[in-house]
């Protein structure tokens, strides 16, 4: 599971436009051959501790893209409830955001692949080159998708 802690500075309240620094990315791990409990668990821990050393005030996370694997699926909808559970013990209030949505946001472009995304997330962050692995660029760009919504809705826009 892939998370990233991202900060807007500057924008419309300031001088200029909006920069966006990156605070924290990475994966939380687990065995492959671990029980599924024991690896909710882990990733349950790992967000905690996220959350505890960077003091969010926000969650944002990808909405439930239905394929065809319906294993991925069922895997993928109880990670994000550890999220959404991880974030309610903190009390912290989630935004959900379709994956093409976030791709719309960040690189323009609702069915951008990963390298364009990787290459957008690393321009925005301004980043020496594309952030690894690929779950973390993905969550580095759910929160810049979050940040630049969050901005259209403090103008009053939805």
């Amino acid at each position: 599971m892939g998370f990233g802690v991202v900060r807007e500075r500057g924008g419309f309240a300031h001088d200029g436009p909006s920069t966006y620094e990156p605070i924290a990315y990475g994966v939380l791990t687990t065995l492959a051959g671990e029980p599924a409990e024991q690896r909710l668990l882990k990733l349950y821990d790992g967000l905690r501790e996220v959350i505890r050393t960077y003091k969010p005030s926000h969650v944002a996370i990808e909405q439930l893209f239905f394929g065809k694997n319906v294993t991925t699926a069922v895997t993928v909808g109880q990670a994000r409830g550890v999220a959404l559970l991880a974030a309610a013990e903190f009390g912290l209030a989630v935004s959900e955001y379709k994956p093409a949505e976030i791709k719309h946001t960040v690189a323009g472009f609702g069915k951008a692949d990963k390298p364009q995304m990787q290459r957008m997330v690393q321009t925005l962050l301004g980043l020496d080159s594309p952030p690894k692995p690929d779950d973390a660029a993905d969550a580095l760009a759910i929160a810049l998708c979050h940040l630049r919504h969050a901005r259209i809705r403090a103008l009053g826009f939805r």
